[in-house]
């Protein structure tokens, strides 16, 4: 029989029950004991429905109780010295340590999990000895079997792509690290097998990017090592998100199963089975199953494209399952009744795709009339929406299709803008300004809920957003902030908010998928062409600057991360659905600029997650996405000062398409990685404004003056003090309102230390 099989589960539950339990434990509000209990109770659960749906092969271990790269790194004893730890299972304190910050040690890095939305915690190696503390997917295996009879599959992240996404060590200790993460690997699979465990998952996604002839050899080693010590145990190697390189050496690697992704990497993946077969004595895990997009599958061209695969592989040796953990989708279409039906019928979330798994792997056993007939009913479901009004918007397309071939440019390059644009404001030596964002407070949270409930209205809202934005205002001014921001209160998300406006999207109530940590976003929908329809942010920005002889930024998210962080249609290019958006954007932006708001900011913090992992795609997804920012922000004058805000990346190797992008004010997030930064200025020259975040926001803790001092002081020995900015790295919606205050106090006070020290070195 053909089985089914999925990579991993939605922690998050379908009332993001998840998030609740661990924001109730950091407040104090749930007992350790009684958090464990909760969390078992929603892990259980989650296994439940599984099995009751069919699936053959249940993942277990995919579970969190915060990130799986930080559980890998926590298994193995990978705790930075900062954080005491003195051996054995690591407490929860020193685990959300690591992932949050404490009062005396600051967090360790958060970046992509390689081009989504998730975040990680980045292992950091630097002199620490591991040990293997605790085997955690023997124990999620046993709970499992006691609880609920499942034969589950344990899911571990492969010592490869766990190396590569660490931090701390140097590239000559690629293989002595590997000598060390070897024995702890081989322990834990070696007591997996004692137990009886089937098949074991290994995670190795790292494989589909371009691997060295040592990273080759590496991988042998460390197949060849288990292959050796724990030959009863079965080994699905698994790879995701595109195609694998080096098909004919990873083919070949003594495991018992090779998962590939058969919908991002389809075309590739598909060549090389055909180029260079597939082993008779492996199993294939035909990922098949979109894990990362919310649309339902074709399932008759599923079934074909399976049928195809059985020619290289036996019906039995077949493992339907997600091309990825399903992690990244939001849990249930069951619960969304404000959808449009010809909408909703198109969509799939974890649940649904379980069903579409079990469907197909039915299917290519029996081939039964019944379930043939089944499928195509469900393909009925994708016509209506394709030939919807939405989805054909004569003029829309026609204005981007001009804006494809058309050259988008400011009026005036850098120099003179910059020049024009400190006539008109007259800033001092490092502008402080922030992000975006403050604190979204109870209060805030329950006048939007009334709000939209009809309990207040329209004028009673705005009243109260206009009181927020009083408040802030005027704590920004005691604060001495330089250039202020209205705070946003009237916004959920900085995606949401402008779909909200925007025509061409739709909403879910309970599409909610996990960040990082419990911080969950609802990603809009993108399902028809997008159009401005009217003003979306002037309103509160005009109020903003009318309260104040400051300047105030006029705040948008720019195109790409709108695209990057909605789900989006699948029927047309991501770099059309760019062009849509920046065509929408500008309207915003020409309407800010004529309400008198000189200075606007244009975000693009997914800019970077975008980026395909191959890199001979890279050049054209970045030129088209340089291309739909500044279409967004190429017609205003040039007095008007364009900010933007990108989190953090790896600056060095998107330095061009950076300054292409001709933002006259960009700010980084750098704060957990602000060294490794500073060494990317160190190697390049960056000639425009910029902003680096000189303290984490993702952490409750208050960054000290003299901390921030440092950070400014090494910035400024490769960037142009006359063009540098200070800023937090993020914004501040998710941070309590006394913290921000006193932070924000100390980023001032070290402003004006880095003042006079630059004064007093001018003089000198």
């Amino acid at each position: 029989m053909t089985k089914s099989s999925i990579l991993g589960y939605p922690r998050i539950g379908a009332d993001r029950e998840w998030k609740k339990a661990l924001e109730a434990f950091w407040s104090g509000k749930l007992e350790e004991a009684a958090f464990h209990t909760r969390l078992q109770e929603i892990r259980l659960a989650h296994l439940r429905k599984q099995q009751d749906q069919g699936i053959d092969l249940i993942p277990v271990n995919d579970f969190s109780y915060y990130d799986h790269i930080l559980d890998t790194a926590v298994m193995f004893g990978i705790v930075p010295k900062r954080f005491t730890y003195d051996g054995g299972a690591v407490p929860l304190s020193v685990y959300y340590g690591i992932a949050r910050g404490t009062t005396d040690a600051a967090a360790s890095e958060m970046t992509k999990w390689f081009n989504t939305n998730y975040h990680y915690i980045v292992p950091e190696l630097n002199d620490v000895t591991p040990l293997f503390t605790e085997n955690k997917p023997l124990i999620a295996y046993r709970e499992a079997k006691e609880h609920l009879g499942i034969e589950g599959k344990p899911v571990i992240v492969g010592p490869l792509t766990f190396l590569k996404l660490s931090k701390g060590y140097d590239k000559s200790e690629t293989e002595a690290w590997i000598d060390r993460l070897l024995p702890l690997y081989t322990q834990l699979l070696q007591e997996l097998a004692e137990e009886g465990v089937q098949w074991v998952q290994i995670d190795e996604p790292v494989l589909v990017t371009q691997l060295s002839e040592t990273d080759l050899q590496l991988l042998q080693k460390i197949y060849q090592t288990f292959s050796a010590e724990v030959p009863r145990l079965n080994i699905l190697l698994q790879t995701y998100f595109e195609s694998v390189e080096n098909y004919s050496e990873i083919i070949a690697l003594p495991v018992q199963g090779i998962g590939l992704d058969l919908v991002h990497g389809l075309s590739a993946n598909l060549q090389s089975i055909k180029d260079f077969g597939f082993p008779a004595d492996k199993v294939l895990g035909a990922g098949v199953i979109d894990g990362r997009g919310i649309w339902k599958a074709s399932l008759k061209d599923k079934l074909a494209l399976l049928e195809e695969l059985t020619e290289f592989v036996t019906p039995e040796r077949l493992f339907v399952q997600s091309s990825c953990s399903l992690l990244h989708v939001p849990v249930t279409t069951e619960r969304e009744t404000k959808l449009a039906p010809a909408l909703k019928s198109s969509l799939a979330f974890a649940d649904e795709k379980l069903n579409e798994i079990v469907l197909l792997s039915k299917a290519c056993t029996s081939g039964s009339t019944d379930l043939l007939a089944e499928i195509d009913n469900a393909d009925q479901a994708l016509l209506s929406l394709q030939q919807s009004e939405e989805r054909n918007r004569i003029d829309i397309q026609q204005a981007v299709a001009s804006l494809r071939v058309q050259e988008p440019e400011r009026s005036l390059p850098f120099a003179k803008r910059h020049a024009a644009q400190q006539e008109k404001w007259q800033l001092p030596l490092f502008p402080t300004t922030t992000i975006g964002s403050f604190p979204q407070s109870a209060e805030v949270r329950k006048a939007r809920q009334l709000w939209r409930k009809g309990e207040l209205n329209n004028e009673q809202y705005a009243n109260f957003i206009r009181e927020q934005i009083d408040t802030w205002i005027k704590i920004q001014e005691d604060i001495g902030l330089d250039v202020l921001v209205h705070g946003e209160f009237e916004r959920t998300d900085m995606v949401e908010f402008f779909g909200e406006k925007l025509a061409g999207f739709a909403f879910t109530q309970y599409g909610w998928v996990q960040s990082y940590g419990s911080r969950c976003v609802k990603p809009p929908i993108i399902f028809g062409d997008v159009a401005f329809v009217q003003e979306m942010t002037v309103e509160e920005t005009k109020y903003a600057q009318s309260q104040t002889k400051q300047p105030v930024k006029g705040m948008l998210t720019g195109p790409i991360t709108i695209m990057n962080w909605s789900f989006v249609r699948e029927d047309i290019p991501r770099e059309h659905i760019a062009y849509q958006l920046a065509y929408a954007l500008r309207q915003e932006v020409e309407a800010l600029e004529q309400a008198g708001i000189g200075m606007i900011q244009v975000d693009e913090p997914a800019v970077r997650e975008g980026l395909p992992l191959k890199e001979n795609e890279q050049a054209d997804y970045l030129a088209w996405a340089v291309k739909a920012f500044r279409i967004s922000t190429c017609t205003v004058q040039e007095t008007t000062q364009i900010h933007t805000h990108m989190c953090y990346c790896e600056f060095h190797d998107m330095i061009d398409s950076i300054q292409a992008m001709d933002a006259d004010v960009i700010s980084i997030e750098t704060s957990r990685s602000h060294g490794e930064l500073i060494h990317s200025f160190e190697l390049n020259t960056y000639k425009l404004g910029i902003g680096l975040g000189v303290y984490d926001i993702h952490s409750p803790r208050i960054p000290s003056v003299e901390e921030m001092t440092n950070m400014i002081d090494r910035a400024l020995r490769v960037l142009d003090p006359n063009l540098f900015w200070i800023n937090p790295d993020c914004g501040l919606k998710t941070r309590g309102r006394d913290e921000t205050v006193a932070s924000l106090r100390n980023m001032v006070d070290a402003t004006r230390v880095a003042r006079e020290q630059y004064d007093t070195a001018k003089v000198l």
